[in-house]
């Protein structure tokens, strides 16, 4: 019983240090981008609170947290209250495959679960663009919908085809995989159509349809402000944190206990960055014609050729 105890307090005490070193990362990433951004445009970005503007996040937190909640008199509200919650949650449960020195789940299966929760997220987007009964945020929520599932089906073949290639569905044994050789250096086809994958899923230039502002003033958040607007800020920023995570996992590690493999995840971190500054926004249409078009037939393409050579490579060793 008191090994239990031990193990239980010792699980709760990392989901709380956790949810703590993600919300602060997720405030510098803000300051990260705005940085980025200001440099690049020939500016100086926050450089007022502290020293180089360090406070800036917290600062636009209280500022969030303080304000009033509005919302539309015929919402309906208990969804309109709840749907950014779910959203955070969802995004945030995510972290939990992380490989902790002790977990508080056995994660066999852990690809199945991160699929489930990307596949739940839409339902976020559809309780907050339907409860604030308007016009633009359904219009906004709908978009939305249409393109995460869309891109959701070649992430998740793609995601898929480096779980067959290595015989497990845990997510944490691509290390082992990868000891000697990235897995980059022969599935950089198959990682392409993922990075695209996963702009679209996070709602990214040039894939930020779902916020056009020259169509849709802010898509399915308009009628959001203080903690509501804060939720769906976070879990956005949440998402590309983890997403490039993922990817960095799947095909640059051969080991997480390495400084390596955090400094090209703020790689990745900063191509998401940078891709919003020099990328157009492409067109709704040309937005959907290119995942059923291109990229669904070029992942199942690819998962055919990948499956041939490990099949071929099986029956040369037995």
């Amino acid at each position: 019983m008191k090994q239990f105890t031990f193990y239980f307090m010792n699980n709760i005490m990392a989901l709380f240090m956790v949810t703590i070193f993600i919300l602060i990362g997720v405030a510098f990433l803000t300051l990260f981008e705005r940085k980025i951004l200001g440099y690049t445009h020939y500016r100086k970005g926050p450089n007022k609170i502290s020293m180089w503007g360090l406070l800036q996040p917290f600062s636009d937190v209280m500022k969030l947290l303080t304000k009033e909640f509005f919302y539309p008199k015929k919402s309906n509200f208990n969804f309109f209250f709840i749907a950014p919650f779910i959203m955070f949650m969802l995004i945030f449960s995510m972290w939990m495959i992380y490989p902790f020195h002790t977990n508080l789940f056995k994660w066999d299966l852990s690809s199945l679960f991160i699929l489930c929760l990307l596949s739940m997220s839409v339902y976020g987007l559809m309780m907050s663009g339907w409860s604030s009964n308007s016009h633009f945020s359904m219009l906004g929520s709908i978009r939305s919908i249409a393109q995460s599932i869309s891109y959701e089906i070649t992430l998740s073949i793609s995601l898929l085809l480096n779980l067959f290639l290595m015989n497990s569905l845990n997510i944490m044994n691509t290390p082992i995989l990868q000891k000697y050789l990235w897995m980059i250096m022969f599935m950089w086809p198959s990682s392409m159509i993922m990075m695209l994958s996963m702009l679209a899923e996070l709602n990214r230039t040039p894939f930020d349809l779902s916020e056009g502002e020259s169509e849709l003033v802010s898509g399915f958040n308009i009628e959001y402000s203080s903690h509501g607007f804060a939720m769906i800020f976070m879990s956005e920023y949440t998402s590309i944190m983890f997403l490039m995570f993922l990817f960095n996992l799947m095909y640059f590690c051969n080991n997480l206990l390495i400084m390596n493999f955090y400094f090209i995840l703020i790689l990745f971190i900063y191509f998401i960055v940078w891709s919003r500054l020099t990328l157009p926004r492409i067109r709704y249409d040309l937005l959907m014609y290119f995942c059923w078009i291109f990229m669904l037939p070029l992942i199942l393409i690819l998962f055919c050729l990948y499956l041939l050579m490990k099949l071929s490579m099986e029956l040369m060793i037995f």
